[in-house]
This record gives structure tokens, sequence and C-alpha cells, in this order.
């Protein structure tokens, strides 16, 4: 139901245990108590920016009561949500805050009895969007465009596919009435869906950066589409609200205690924060990882967060690592037992049971006001994001310069091994030059994964189709190089991971070695009224990340297959296996 004069269920709080090593029992203990005395809380209610930096933080604070303006205004979704019924798919396309969230929506509920079937588009590789545009019945589909700033390059493009495919289907009177925006006030697409007769426009609030906003209209507009009970929705998040607020002890408070834990971890050293999501949650984690590497990789520090799916023995984990495990009420994770050994082993473990799906919005909640509390321990802007803007920059120029002259700039690979090329800064590659041992791809992978030391991290950065093949392949290796360098291993896929754990790899401290992962394209897809396609947009965006990386003084390197992305990343599989063999 959504009318707000509806009886409202009691709430059921999720549950927080912990199981501490001693000594960062007692930092918890002490970082709990300093916000006690020093009313941490209340100022962070109340919006003082004093607690951070001092700076523009006050204004970014909109999240904190939006679900109690949200449940004042949700008759206003109604009609949208009844009309959602209407149609057999809705598609949102957007990045970062955009579209995570509503993933996690999409996936912990699942496609409702007498609803479409809701789909989520957040990358420019070709091959994943032709998949995606395939499965629809475009005569029956609607589309939700999703940008804050309404000027993203990935949402813009993909707005312009997406409305020439209904185009041919529907004709262009009708297919812009089967576009929807969300957006901020006086964005560049607030004017577009205005000039076109978008059939809905939504509004958000402009005090809220877009990994806070799951709670705002850029969560709840695709919920209405999903068939969500958004009055249920809400009320879940009011009762963490609740629990949060200045009136609530600080050992007592839900957020502040997960933010402490973090805060404390973190200064011992335990900057790699490993999710675990359980089954009916598996998505939760993905948004976590964007809350947290955008909101704390600034400054040469940050929390390195890492979604992950298996559970090794307690030995291959350093000191360097903090774990948190999401259950669902009702919901078995096979992993628990293991989980619960890391636990036994002396590892700092966090246990959240979430009483049921509607309780995901008490996370969501939880997890901004710990991320804030985090924040201010670390003295930094939470709330801004200024690396992910480089990259952002170093990919507009690419694609402006291809615009211009119909080609990327040309580039000179520092080895050619059959169809993998690598391809490196000139600092990187002298420095891996020097140590390896033949001209191979597997000697020079040699050489970079040696680079790793006590306290670093490695990432996967694929810029190549997003399915179960590449995942599972990309997952194989993951534990290869996490068994091999007893190291944490992040796994992400472009350009998606730019809106999210990109700030930390390069804002935060300089303890990432790094493995993109590009290929050739078999076929582009051109972007309606561009001379580039979006696989060139893409390349552009690995390059423009690479170069912030090289820029940064990070370990990095680039690893380049060719048309077949599945033999490909086998065989770098197969090549990163004899590295570390």
């Amino acid at each position: 139901m959504i009318a707000s004069e509806a009886p409202r269920p009691m709430q059921t709080l999720s549950s927080l245990t912990t199981a501490l090593p001693p000594a960062l029992d007692q930092a918890v203990a002490r970082e709990l108590a300093k916000w006690q005395a020093n009313g941490g809380i209340a100022r962070l209610w109340g919006r003082d920016a004093g607690l951070w930096t001092g700076g523009d933080e006050g204004r970014w604070l909109g999240w904190l009561d939006i679900p109690d303006r949200m449940r004042q205004t949700l008759g206003g979704l109604a009609g949208f949500r009844t009309d959602a019924q209407r149609y057999s798919d809705v598609l949102l396309l957007g990045m970062g805050g955009s579209s995570l969230g509503p993933e996690v929506l999409a996936r912990t509920f699942g496609t409702q009895a007498g609803w479409p079937k809701f789909h989520v588009v957040d990358t420019t590789d070709p091959t994943q969007i032709r998949a995606i545009h395939a499965s629809l019945d475009l005569a029956r589909t609607l589309v939700i465009v999703s940008s804050k700033s309404g000027s993203t390059l990935e949402p813009n493009a993909l707005k312009a596919y997406f409305e020439a495919a209904l185009t041919e289907v529907v004709g262009a009177k009708e297919a812009a009435h089967r576009l929807v925006a969300i957006t901020d006030p006086g964005s560049a697409l607030q004017r577009l869906a205005k000039a076109e007769g978008f059939q809905r426009l939504f509004l958000g609030d402009p005090e809220i950066g877009g990994r806070y906003s799951v709670l705002s209209p850029f969560g709840l507009v695709p919920a209405a589409a999903m068939g969500l009970d958004l009055s249920r929705l809400i009320d879940s998040a009011l009762a963490m609200a609740a629990a949060c607020k200045p009136d609530t002890a600080a050992t007592e408070n839900p957020g502040l205690l997960l933010g402490a834990i973090l805060a404390a971890g973190l200064a011992e050293g335990r900057d790699k924060l490993t999710i675990y999501s359980g089954p009916g949650l598996d998505a939760f984690g993905g948004w976590a990882e964007q809350l947290l590497a955008e909101s704390t990789g600034k400054g040469g520090r940050g929390i390195v967060p890492i979604d992950a799916k298996q559970v090794s023995a307690p030995a291959i984990y350093g000191r360097d690592r903090l774990f948190v495990h999401l259950a669902l009420k009702g919901h078995p994770d096979p992993r628990a037992a293991a989980i619960q050994a890391l636990a036994d082993a002396g590892h700092p473990v966090v246990r959240i049971e979430v009483a049921d799906t509607y309780g995901v919005a008490q996370e969501f909640f939880r997890w901004e006001i710990a991320t804030a509390v985090v924040g201010a321990a670390m003295g930094i802007h939470p709330f801004d994001q200024p690396d992910v803007e480089s990259a952002k920059i170093a990919a507009r120029k690419l694609t402006d310069a291809y615009e211009e002259s119909g080609s990327l700039p040309g580039e000179t690979p520092i080895l050619v091994d059959g169809d993998i090329k690598l391809y490196a800064d000139s600092a990187n590659a002298a420095q891996l030059g020097a140590v390896a041992e033949s001209p191979t791809v597997e000697a020079y992978l040699k050489a970079h994964l040696a680079r790793i030391g006590t306290g670093d991290y490695a990432a996967l950065l694929a810029f190549l189709p997003m399915n179960e093949e590449t995942q599972a392949i990309l997952e194989r290796t993951r534990l290869t190089i996490r068994d091999g360098t007893r190291a944490a291993v992040c796994l992400g896929f472009g350009p998606r991971f730019l809106h999210s754990t990109g700030q930390v790899y390069k804002g935060g401290a300089n303890n990432g070695v790094f493995i993109q992962i590009t290929g050739d394209e078999a076929e582009e897809l051109p972007v309606p009224g561009k001379r580039y396609g979006f696989g060139v947009v893409k390349a552009a965006q690995a390059r423009g990340d690479f170069a912030v990386l090289a820029e940064r003084d990070r370990r990095v390197l680039r690893v380049h297959l060719g048309p077949d992305p599945v033999a490909g990343l086998e065989r770098l599989a197969s090549a990163i296996g004899r590295a570390l063999a």
C-alpha cells in the first residue's frame, strides 16, 4: 500500500553482533565514549560541518531526513506505480548511486507478481548492451533515465541509444512518452525531459549526493516501478533512523556502532573490509562498496571494500582485514561456518541479521550513518569524490578528441605476446622491464605481482562484458592471486567501478597493485548522434582511468586481450597461475 494514512506495522530492527579481538574491542569502546562525550551524533544530525573538515559538509546531509520527507509525499508516486503495471519491462539507465541502489532492490525483491521485469544498464560495453536490448519487449518497455547532474556521459549515450530503438518500434512521439527522468533541479536532464515531453519527471534533492540517494526519488521511483510496498520500505528506514538519533546511547546506536568499528579498525591498519552478503541480500555489497570507497578514499587514506563471495581458511587473511557478514533471517548462508572459523581464529567479524527483505532499507540508512561517522573520525569530507571526477574528465577529453579526428590517440604496447598486448606508463614499464625474466606475458605478470607487499591489495579492473562466464573466470583469477600473495584482491567491471571503488584506488593509500584488462571489440555499437560508438567510449574510459592511476604513481599494468574476452581471460588466468606457482 502507498497511502500515508495506512497503519504502520511495528518494525523489527536488524541485529548487530561482533566478535572482535580484545585490542580492537577496546578501541571501539573508546571511540564510542568519545562520541558520547562530545555529543557527536547530535552534531551530525545538527549538520555541524565542524564534525568533519568545517567545509560545506552541512549542505550534503539531506539524506538524514529524506525518509521522513518521502513518507509525506508517497502519494505522488501512486499514479506512476499503477501505470508501471502496463509494461512488461522497465529499463533503468544510470551510473553509480543512480543504479547501484535500484539494483539492490531489484535483486533483493525479484520480479513481483503482476509487475514488470526490472533491468539496470550501467555499462558502455557493446556486447552487454546488445544482450540487454535483445532481452526486452520494446513495444512494452518503459525507460528510466537516472542522473543527478544530467550530464553524465554513460546515461546520456544510453538514453540516445534506447530512445532510437524505441522509436523504431513505437514511433518518435510514443518513444518520448516512454521515458521517465530522475534528476536534480536545474539539470540538463530536467530541461531535456520538459523539451522532449517525457512521460514523467521526478526531482531529487540537490543536498544529497548520489551514493546517499537510495531512499530519495533515485531509489523510490524505481522501487515504485517494481511494485514494492513503498510505505513499508520507508517505515523500515524510519525505524533505523529513529534508532540512530542523538537520544540513543552511543553503545546502542546502530549506525554509530558500525561506524565506530570501521573507524577503529582503520586506525589500527585494518583498511580492507570484506563484505559477505548472504542469500537474498547478494547485491548489497556492491552498493556498500561505492558508499565506503567514494566517501573515505581520499587524502591518502581510506577503506578498501571487497564485495566477496568465497570464504577461505583463516590463515589466508592478514591483520589488515575486517569482515562484515549480512544475513537475511530465514535464508541460511552456506558460508556461515567458514565465517565463524574466521572469528574463532581471532579475525574481527561483524554479523548483521536483517529481519526481512524490507529491512534492507534499514541497512541503507545504518551504513550511511556509519560512513559519515568514519569520515568524521578520519577528519575528511565524506560527501565529495574528487578522483572520480578526474577520471571522468580524462575520458571526456579522449571522446572529444575522437569526435574531432575520428580516432583515439595512438599508443604503443611494451610487450606483444600472441593476442595479448601489455601497456604501461614509462615509470611502470621501466620497473617491470628491469626485473622481468623474459619478454613474455607470464614473466611481466610475475614481476608485477611480486610488487605486492605486506598491507597491499590487488585489483582486477575489467573493461569487458559483465556476464556469468567472464565473472566466473575473473573470480577464479581473483582467488588465485589472493591465495598466492595473501593479499586482499578487489574485482570490478568498468565503467561501473569508476563510479565506485575507483575513488579509493586513486585517492586512498598507495597500497594497491592494479591489473587493468581491456579487449578488442568484436563489433562496434554506434551512439546515435555521435561519431564515436560505445566501444570507443569504453576504451576512452579505460585509458582515462589508467592515466589517472599512473599520474598518482600507482603500480598498474594494462593487459589487452583479443576480440574473444572468454578465451583471452582464460589465457590470462593461466598465465597468472603460472606466475604465482
